[in-house]
Order: C-alpha cells, then structure tokens, then sequence
C-alpha cells in the first residue's frame, strides 16, 4: 500500500488539474461579490488635480468598468455601453482606465464616445490589484451601500446586459435619488 500511495496521490493531482483546465475563467465567481468595494483615490483622466474615491458614490449604484486603449475587446464593449448610457443617462458609470497612457487613453475615448460620468486613473494597477482584475474589460456593479452585487469578467454584450445587468440595476435602484 505505502509503494502505491504516491501513484495515487498523482492520479489525484492529474484529475484535479485536467477539470481545472476545463473551467472557463469568465465563469469564476469574485470573493469580492457581497463585500465592499475597495477604496482608491485616483486622478481623473481629464483632470489629473481631480481625484476620484468609491466613498464619493456612497448612496448612489454605480458601475465600474475596467478599460484600457490597447484592449481590442474594449471597442466591442464600448458600443454597448454608450448605448447603455444613452438609455439611462442617470446611471452613474465610472471608468477605471487600467495601465494606459493618458493621451492614448483620452484620444481612444474622443474616437469611440464617452459614456462614463468620471474616468479615474489607475496607472501602475495597483486599484485593479485591489479589485481583483484578471484583465480588461471588466465590469463591476455596486449599490448604495458601497457593496460589490456583480461582476462580469470580459466584455460586457446586449446579452449580458439585458439578462443579467439591467434587472439588476433595476432591482437595486439605479437612478434613484439617493
């Protein structure tokens, strides 16, 4: 038996590892669903004497997405989210642009619209740390406590925003005066 043990040890551990590279990243729930949101204070884009902080948002559900220039999937996105914006102006959706340069990232917003009430600034990605982002785009929904409700790793679709987004945003009152 004790010969054997390693062998089955590694047959456990090739098992193991075989069904997890067959999850799919995109489906991984945040441990930060259910928590609240991690603080910053980062400069806005347009602005960099402005700084931006969740606190400032506390009572109001808002949107998070993480975007950068250099992210070809982000173009797709943001045509969902202008229209999103276009469709309830009073959502407030913050855009945290993700290790980019400022000019770069100021001129990618001039060519594909702007739909985000602030644009905050997280060059070194260090807040995306705090955020737990695997990449970008990545979206976040939070009510007006300051807790995380959702995630969405990847681009946010009309699919995705029809089933899961908006009735979220609806539940929890997004539009509403705080």
């Amino acid at each position: 038996m004790n010969a054997r043990l390693p062998l089955i040890i590694f047959a456990a551990l090739v098992v193991l590892l075989g069904i997890g590279l067959t999850l799919n990243p995109k489906t991984v729930p945040s441990p930060l669903v259910g928590k609240p949101a991690p603080n910053f204070d980062l400069p806005d884009l347009m602005n960099n004497e402005t700084m931006h902080n969740p606190a400032d948002w506390q009572g109001k559900v808002w949107m998070l997405t993480v975007w950068a220039s250099w992210c070809s999937t982000c173009v797709q996105e943001q045509a969902v989210l202008n229209q999103l914006k276009h469709d309830m102006p009073q959502l407030w959706l913050v855009g945290l642009n993700y290790k980019d340069d400022d000019a770069e990232a100021q001129a990618w917003l001039k060519r594909y619209g702007n739909p985000y009430t602030v644009v905050a600034v997280d060059t070194l990605g260090k807040a995306g740390i705090d955020w737990g982002v695997y990449g970008v785009p990545e979206t976040f929904i939070i009510d007006k406590t300051g807790k995380i409700r959702h995630k969405i790793t990847g681009a946010l679709t009309r699919p995705i925003l029809a089933k899961e987004v908006l009735p979220l945003l609806q539940q929890l009152g997004a539009g509403d005066a705080p």
